[in-house]
């Protein structure tokens, strides 16, 4: 018996089970169906989460904190070979800061990948509006520097935001859900207060909407100058440094470069947000694997089906095994049948997972800050290796699910099914 027989009864065995065999088809379609929109839905909220923190966050960031030991200035030198260190007072509680932040940027200009440069003071204050207190982040920066960095400008809601802030010394820039909380309309006067009690009035000036609900609901931007007072720290001193590079995926070797001429530790955007991404990536992979259940459901019923084919042509068999049709012949005849419904239900599959996915892609909600992001929509990324990897998931399914039937049938004896006595 060759190949082109085997396939021809198994064929047959399916075209007699015509309903039996679409439902069981429909099994694998519909695993096939639902994964597919799971990998689209999946990739679509990392790409979704890995292009806001692209757009709204450094390429690389310079911390304050050194990988190349500075010289002590406070050597004394002894006789004999000897070296004192005079020790001076240290505040547990003041900030580590970047000194000569000039000289650190001047240090870095020659790296080829960096296109734009701002430091910047972080300061965790209060903001205060008459009865209305919230914990916020402000960001003292340069504003025609930073325009660039984070894609600040681009998130502005008053186009103009940046100029005026750039020439008043009090101003302060506030995310849109901080701006709402706080009740802060445009020219406003609000009152930042520091972990030391000190008050400084600022007037709103405008506002930024980035799209990631903790960043609008707890950052604002001020002057580099005023952020520098507030925390006490020297004119010549900031936080840390951001860098915005010329290509993104060359993030990490640039900032090593960076870390290297500048003794500071510096890291890529990923590095920065890794645990953003992974919780996001580890949520999608738990996802698919849930959802790949689907397809052992849709296997079982596939195993169901052809252990009930097996049952009913067991005198087929019999007469087949006595006319002399070899075992791995009836195995794969089986197994033929296993895959047949793998291809007609992936084939089915795929496609209404594409429509599916477009379907979800059309739909629009309010948008919510509930979540980390504020959408509107489902974000999706579906391509044609998702599409591969569910049809050749979906067939092997199939096929290894009538694997344990198919070597029952093989088991038969024919003299006993022949007697009327079917047993294994």
């Amino acid at each position: 018996m060759n190949y082109m027989d085997e396939l021809r009864i198994a064929f047959v065995h399916l075209r007699e089970r015509k309903r039996q065999t679409l439902l069981t088809a429909l099994g694998v379609a519909v695993g096939s169906a639902m994964l597919v929109t799971t990998i689209a839905v999946s990739r679509g909220s990392s790409s979704n989460v890995i292009a806001k923190v692209i757009d709204t966050a450094p390429h690389v960031l310079i911390t304050s904190e050194r990988v190349l030991p500075l010289v002590p200035d406070n050597l004394v030198t002894g006789q004999g070979g000897r070296v004192g260190m005079v020790s001076k007072n240290i505040d547990p509680d003041k900030q580590e800061v970047i000194k000569n932040y000039s000289g650190v940027v001047e240090s870095i200009r020659s790296v080829p990948e960096l296109q734009s440069i701002s430091p910047f003071v972080i300061s965790k204050l209060i903001a205060r509006n008459k009865t209305r207190f919230l914990p916020c982040v402000a960001r003292g920066v340069v504003p025609h520097l930073e325009a660039d960095i984070a894609g600040l400008k681009k998130n502005l809601i008053e186009t103009s935001a940046l100029d005026e802030l750039s020439y008043t010394p009090n101003g302060i820039l506030l995310g849109d859900m901080l701006a709402k909380k706080l009740h802060a309309g445009y020219h406003q006067q609000i009152v930042l207060v520091t972990k030391k009690s000190e008050e400084f009035p600022v007037m709103v000036v405008g506002r930024f909407s980035s799209g990631f609900n903790a960043k609008d609901e707890r950052e604002a931007y001020v002057n580099l100058s005023l952020a520098q007072r507030m925390e006490g720290v020297a004119p010549n001193s900031v936080t840390g440094i951001g860098l915005r590079t010329a290509h993104v995926e060359r993030a990490r070797e640039t900032a090593r470069q960076v870390q290297a001429l500048s003794g500071y530790k510096s890291e890529s955007w990923d590095e920065t947000n890794r645990n953003v991404i992974e919780f996001y990536n580890r949520n999608a992979m738990i996802t698919l694997v849930l959802v790949g259940f689907v397809f052992i459901v849709a296997g079982l019923g596939v195993s169901s089906v052809m252990t009930t084919v097996v049952l009913q042509k067991v005198k087929d068999i019999a007469i087949l095994r006595s006319m002399g049709v070899q075992r791995g012949s009836i195995t794969r005849i089986f197994m033929l049948e296993g895959l047949m419904i793998g291809i007609l239900g992936v084939l089915i599959g795929s496609p209404i997972g594409h429509l599916i996915c477009h379907l979800v892609s059309l739909i629009r909600f309010e948008a919510s800050t509930a979540g980390v992001l504020k959408s509107d929509r489902l974000n999706l990324v579906e391509t044609p290796e998702a599409h591969l990897i569910v049809i050749v998931f979906g067939i092997l399914i199939a096929v290894f699910s009538s694997l344990s039937p198919a070597r029952k049938a093989t088991r038969y004896m024919p003299v006993s099914i022949l007697r009327g006595e079917v047993g294994v």
